[in-house]
């Protein structure tokens, strides 16, 4: 049996029901390319996939975020409170904004990294306290995505990090998500962006995202 026909059997057999990935974080972060990689990985097994995104202002540190829901028929792409089976935020203050979304026993990564918008800046707002704290209270997995990505001299891949995380959360061969890597990622970045992705799969498998 071909390999894309042992994907597509794999991810149909092991993926029961639908399933709702929310991803958030700020502009600029990479979130689109971590959406694309994803829908690329259930589409080669087989899947039925809808994507939603929602840009904010980049420029200004504005929130994006990015629903992907997948399965062997998916009706929608809304994401309502407590529907996420996966949530992975790219920035820790977006995670607490977005852990309504979670679902009850829902899996949330977060970038262990927080980002000061213009808001805060120029006096408007102020940084919520305790951002880590209240995370790990949640059940977050806190990843220093960030810190791993600039250990393999790419800090650029912190969103494929996280990719790396969120693959350990969902029932696809690792070489399927390789394979979405090498098809959507510049050519002279691939072999970077397969090491943050197999550096923040690690990570999670080992227990790292604490």
């Amino acid at each position: 049996m071909a390999d894309t026909e042992k994907n597509v059997q794999r991810g149909q057999a092991l993926l029961h029901g639908t399933k709702t990935i929310l991803l958030v974080g700020v502009g600029g972060q990479g979130t689109i390319l971590a959406g694309k990689l994803l829908a690329t990985v259930a589409a080669g097994a087989g899947l039925d996939v809808k994507v939603s995104e929602i840009h904010g202002m980049s420029q200004r540190g504005g929130s994006v975020s990015t629903v992907i829901r997948l399965g062997e028929h998916v009706a929608t792409m809304v994401c309502d409170d407590g529907c996420a089976d996966v949530v992975v935020a790219f920035e820790a203050v977006e995670a607490l904004r977005a852990q309504h979304y979670l679902a009850e026993g829902g899996t949330m990564f977060v970038n262990d990294e927080e980002i000061t918008p213009v808001s805060v800046n120029i006096g408007n707002f102020q940084m919520p306290e305790r951002v880590d704290e209240r995370l790990r209270e949640m059940g977050a997995h806190l990843l220093d995505a960030g810190v791993i990505a600039r250990g393999l001299g790419t800090p650029r891949s912190t969103n494929v990090v996280l990719v790396g995380a969120l693959s350990t959360a969902l029932p696809f061969d690792a070489e399927l998500w390789r394979d979405a890597v090498r098809a959507c990622v510049p050519p002279a970045t691939v072999e970077a962006n397969l090491a943050a992705f197999d550096a923040g799969r690690d990570a999670a498998l080992r227990g790292e995202a604490r």
